[in-house]
């Protein structure tokens, strides 16, 4: 039986959660003694806290429990995961889901850790070089079968997401290292993205945009940035909020809590803003769920997966929405919109999202409030545009799109 310990590292204490087991491919839990005494909910809706063992049974969603589950990359680094295997000579088909958290050990976002950490030979505190980095994971997106850059095995092997992207910690002077573990105290922590196959080349610049227009249209946005490198590559950078320095925060998708898949529509924004309020249990986090639904349907974000949006929990038990993240210009599955709004995931109207917040016991008014702020605030993209080096073409044609979603009865 294979087992792995799982603990919340707060970053100068950690706490003993549990024990993860696997036999005959099925993936067992177990809270340790002590936290049933002192619970904390690290998963309240699909995993409370009390003595005996749980058996994971929702396989449909994946292999292990959703709070687990969202420890684990997606995408590029499941591929860069995958090509450290093969270099072990260990076939990905036959990794365990518990050889993959201990891959990730206590290199992941959020809190939770796995214990004992597969060996990881890099030092996770080099220095990278993110022009390198960018132009690598260009190739490898290519079919580049090349040796890995050892930072860029470390630092990008954790994130979740399909695009590109690394975790650095950044001095003020612009020196970056790899940031998947403590880090000297005048370094902050960075999650970098660099295009994906299908994206823009300016995506940098228009994810940076949106990100201004968001913190305009009332969202809260952690600190973003972009990272300028010698060959005039230009990519979006935003300060982790799952970290404070070296302190760490418990971080949850709302794919992971509810165990709705994100690869395909399973819940709809009023399942968003009801997990919201029983979680958080405060009004105010639930109005802004609603106001980042106002967003992405007035913005055409439709990228909204229930993996794109988190919540935070402190070493207290309380939980908050986490900032809001991955919010730019997107066409969405089919040209829809992955979660809907009042049913409708294509050509969603004012009339939805004031459905929606009536359903949810938000007050109509105060709806038409947050629908008219944020189109205010999405009226303005061109500036935005400018601001961040969207070239004349791109905000055009972005504009073009949200002026008209803007504009819905």
């Amino acid at each position: 039986m294979r087992k792995l310990q799982v603990r919340l590292d707060w970053g100068d204490e950690q706490t003993v959660v549990g024990t993860l087991a696997e036999r005959d491919r099925r993936i067992y839990f177990e809270y340790a003694p002590d936290f049933v005494r002192t619970p904390l909910p690290i998963s309240p809706f699909k995993l409370p806290v009390k003595p005996g063992l749980f058996e994971h049974t929702e396989r449909e969603f994946s292999q292990v429990f959703g709070v687990f589950n969202d420890s684990l990359p997606d995408g590029w680094g499941l591929l860069l995961m995958d090509r450290v295997f093969r270099r072990q000579g260990l076939a990905p088909a036959r990794i365990s889901i518990l050889d993959r958290l201990a891959y990730i050990g206590e290199r992941g976002m959020g809190a939770l850790t796995y214990h004992p950490p597969t060996a990881n030979e890099e030092d996770s505190s080099q220095v990278v070089d993110l022009q390198e980095l960018a132009q690598q994971a260009e190739r490898i997106l290519e079919g580049s079968t090349e040796e890995l850059l050892p930072s860029l095995r470390v630092a990008g092997g954790s994130p979740g997401g399909a695009r590109p992207k690394v975790l650095i910690a950044v001095h003020e002077d612009g020196r970056a290292i790899a940031g998947t573990a403590d880090v000297p105290e005048d370094f902050r922590h960075y999650l970098v993205k660099f295009p994906g196959g299908e994206d823009l080349p300016e995506i940098g610049a228009v994810e940076a945009a949106y990100a201004s227009m968001a913190r305009e249209a009332g969202l809260n946005i952690p600190p973003t940035t972009i990272f300028e490198t010698r060959d005039g590559g230009r990519y979006f950078g935003v300060e982790r909020f799952d970290r404070a320095g070296n302190s760490r925060l418990h971080m949850h998708t709302l794919g992971g809590l509810l165990h709705a898949s994100h690869r395909l529509p399973s819940l709809e924004y009023e399942g968003f803003l009801r997990a919201t309020r029983m979680l958080t249990k405060d009004h105010r986090q639930v109005e802004e769920a609603y106001r980042r639904m106002v967003f992405n349907v007035l913005a055409h974000n439709r990228d909204d997966h229930v993996k794109n949006f988190s919540y935070l929990m402190d070493r207290s038990g309380k939980w908050e929405l986490a900032p809001a993240y991955d919010l730019v210009f997107s066409e969405g599955p089919r040209g829809q919109h992955t979660m809907g709004i009042a049913g409708e995931a294509e050509r969603p109207r004012e009339t939805d999202m004031i459905n929606v917040a009536t359903e949810c016991d938000l007050d109509a008014g105060r709806a038409k409030e947050i629908i008219n702020e944020t189109r205010n605030a999405i009226q303005q993209w061109s500036f935005f545009a400018r601001a961040t080096g969207v070239s004349t073409n791109t905000s055009r044609r972005i504009g073009r799109v949200i002026s008209g979603r803007g504009l819905v009865p």
